[in-house]
């Protein structure tokens, strides 16, 4: 029996973006049930209490998608007991690293340049094109995983926008969620108290000016544009998402129906 968790969303003083995806409507009328999947940022920061929070949880596998250099910048996770973590990386730890010192060191011209005239956004579609096309492995592994033992799972990243996000939607996808409910679950990142602290070397006022902080903006919201352009690629690599799901991530209707099963009411 899997614990239902209230409707209010819990304070945690070190742990962003949390939230419980129960709730969520499928296509044939079933609910994502609560209490058996849950995305936040990462929990290297996660204090006293907010670890007694998540332990409450009755987590089976906490799936943390960092890098090696995510998480020499931010710390391992806290350790929950009897909870198994599995790391699997989707962005190479070396990719783009030469990109992320500029975003914290560069001066304004130098953010101009490679952010500027929808270079960002642009740089953000192609990331999630990319993820969906070369991490099926990855997505593969996890839905495994949930439909033979791995829940109460938590998906999590650094922000626990863009890669737990695109994990998220492939489970509801499998899960047969409503697109428009993955698409409104997704942008619940923007809520002001979820989002990603942007971090710059210099504390200055000037690190932090208006221009910075609009050029900036691309890499750290969550846009309808962004998860648009991993459906279109599933569509266009793939031809429908009941192909992605069997062909790409060799997920069996067997295996689909074992993980409805378990997330669905």
């Amino acid at each position: 029996m899997t614990q239902q968790i209230p409707s209010t969303e819990p304070e945690l003083a070190g742990v962003r973006n949390f939230r419980d995806v129960g709730g969520l409507p499928t296509v044939d009328g079933r609910r994502v049930r609560y209490g058996v999947l849950f995305r936040s940022g990462h929990l290297a920061h996660a204090t006293e209490q907010d670890a007694d929070f998540l332990a409450s949880l009755g987590l089976h596998t906490i799936f943390d998608f960092r890098n090696a250099a995510d998480q020499k910048l931010e710390g391992p996770d806290v350790e929950l007991p009897g909870v198994r973590n599995v790391n699997l990386p989707l962005s190479d730890p070396a990719d783009g690293a030469e990109f992320w010192k500029m975003v914290r060191d560069g001066d304004i011209d130098q953010l101009r340049e490679i952010l500027a005239d929808g270079k960002a956004a642009n740089r953000m579609i192609a990331s999630y094109r990319m993820i969906i096309q070369e991490r099926t492995a990855e997505h593969s592994r996890v839905l495994h995983s949930l439909a033979e033992d791995s829940v109460p799972a938590l998906m999590h990243c650094a922000a626990g926008k863009d890669r737990a996000g695109l994990s998220i939607a492939v489970t509801l996808l499998a899960l047969g969620v409503e697109r428009e409910a993955i698409l409104a679950d997704y942008l619940e990142s923007n809520a002001k108290h979820r989002r990603y602290k942007v971090h710059r070397s210099s504390s200055d006022a000037s690190a932090y000016s208006p221009e910075i902080m609009e050029l900036l903006s691309p890499l750290f919201d969550a846009r309808a544009e962004y998860l648009t352009a991993a459906f279109e690629t599933i569509e266009e690599k793939w031809g429908d998402v009941d192909t992605y799901l069997e062909q790409g991530l060799g997920l069996t209707p067997e295996a689909r129906e074992r993980l409805r099963e378990r997330l669905l009411d």
